[in-house]
């Protein structure tokens, strides 16, 4: 598909052409171990699908309150998230486990969706999980591995919006932090600014403009380990830039449900000993909230050198 050409500050993210490989192998890989995000553009799911699940989006959340909590968690976090004191400019629904047809449909079911909506949603969800996989398949090839590493890992889809006014101009929408996770892919806001992360090299925020019939793909914790270090998990977060509500879209791959999180075996050797003791999602998502630490610093709680 085309898109458009990106400003100043989202060239500095690095952009991937998903019709590029093998040849885009070399840069893939560059962009996972020095930014731990990048941009892909000339990928598969349709522009209009997009336009059309962002106004599915914004119809769900303009719901009154009493439908938007029967969006229940089925892990921590996974359902409705209310503002808070810490995010008071926040909200979002959630899917759990985006590649389930079954998980989709209650989704649906929970929000009282129309049919035209429901349709929306589910060929939205099916195209998101093969985009997914596709990135999955590069990633792997990028390090010299399988590709079928990552079956039946889990995605958890979030809506999200900011309810920005006069007075929250120059606030924080949402706080400085890194995704628990594998991999988040973002459908951004094709309008609407206030994404930064963080330039490693620097430690200053880089804004990330909207980029329309893109997405953004974001590295989180569980990459960082599941990698051995070769790729950071990047820091993020959303400032309120202009009075206007902004909302958007992402689906994130969690981890394996059951199975521990660990380096494969040919990204330990001699040179590369492993960083990290294996542990399990459901484990490293609880550290991270009894912690409170949600910049990737509780990470550093399973270094397998730590004492």
């Amino acid at each position: 598909m085309e898109v458009d050409g990106g400003g100043l500050a989202a060239a500095a993210i690095p952009a991937i052409d998903m019709g590029g490989f093998p040849g885009e192998l070399r840069r893939l890989k560059e962009a996972c171990h020095l930014w731990g995000c990048f941009r892909v553009v000339n990928h598969e799911v349709p522009r209009e699908l997009m336009a059309q699940m962002k106004a599915v989006v914004r119809e769900l959340l303009d719901m009154p309150q009493e439908i938007k909590r029967r969006n229940t968690d089925v892990i921590a976090g996974s359902g409705y998230v209310a503002p808070s004191p810490a995010n008071p400019l926040y909200e979002a629904l959630g899917l759990y486990d985006v590649g389930s047809p079954e998980a989709v449909a209650a989704f649906c079911n929970q929000l009282d969706a129309t049919p035209p909506q429901r349709e929306v949603i589910g060929k939205y969800a099916k195209a998101i999980d093969e985009l997914i996989m596709g990135i999955l398949e590069k990633l792997a090839e990028s390090l010299g591995l399988s590709r079928d590493l990552f079956s039946h890992w889990p995605c958890q889809f979030r809506i999200n919006k900011y309810n920005f006014t006069p007075e929250t101009v120059g606030s924080s929408g949402v706080q400085i932090h890194t995704d628990s996770g594998f991999l988040t892919i973002l459908q951004d806001d094709e309008t609407v600014g206030g994404l930064e992360v963080m330039d490693r090299s620097s430690g200053e925020f880089i804004p990330v403009d909207p980029w329309p019939g893109t997405f953004l793909v974001n590295l989180g914790d569980v990459a960082a380990a599941w990698s051995n270090g070769r790729w950071c998990n990047v820091k993020h977060r959303v400032q309120c830039k202009q009075t206007v509500v902004r909302v958007s879209i992402a689906t994130f791959l969690l981890g394996p449900k059951e199975e521990a999180v660990e380096a494969p075996p040919e990204l330990v050797d001699a040179e590369h000993p492993c960083l990290y003791v294996p542990f399990t999602y459901e484990d490293y998502r609880k550290l991270r909230i009894s912690t409170k630490q949600q910049a990737g610093e509780a990470l550093a709680l399973l270094r397998a050198d730590s004492s």
